[in-house]
């Protein structure tokens, strides 16, 4: 992981970040395959990411790695961690904390005050946990996924 690089994404990339989204679906859904996922999955689809990265309210950086998408995270509204995914061989080598504090710092230089939203799907919220996110009330399931929504502040964590 060396020689990673981070750069904004532009709509060129949007075709990679949903391959990579689409790779990920086994960690997101209810079902493996996707099933009852039909509706999430075309919001994350390659016209789902070129309209994301269309709008001002969203913020996306990629990680790249020899020319190939590593990983993406999105913030929306200065606010919520819209987008945190991580290319499966690179999972528990320190990746999605780097995207994590990269859109973080960012936001809070942009004026969020230290308080930050997200929507974790149930079979990641350890990582989010040890990123400094606490659930904020019980698993909503919608669309052919079951997220948590949780919330990571300042004061809380000490970072």
């Amino acid at each position: 992981m060396d020689n990673l690089t981070f750069r904004p994404a532009t709509p060129e990339d949007a075709p990679a970040i949903a391959a990579l989204i689409m790779a990920l679906m086994p960690f997101l859904t209810q079902h493996p395959s996707g099933k009852g996922a039909e509706q999430f999955m075309a919001s994350v689809g390659i016209d789902g990411q070129r309209r994301y990265l269309a709008q001002e309210r969203y913020r996306y950086h990629v990680a790249m790695e020899d020319g190939l998408l590593a990983g993406i995270v999105a913030m929306r509204d200065n606010a919520h961690l819209f987008h945190l995914f991580v290319s499966e061989s690179l999972h528990g080598k320190g990746l999605g904390r780097r995207l994590w504090e990269l859109a973080r710092d960012e936001a809070i230089a942009l004026g969020n005050p230290g308080s930050f939203t997200v929507n974790a799907a149930v079979r990641v919220m350890a990582m989010y946990r040890h990123l400094g996110f606490v659930p904020e009330g019980e698993p909503v399931a919608h669309d052919g996924i079951v997220d948590v929504p949780m919330r990571w502040t300042q004061q809380l964590t000490g970072t």
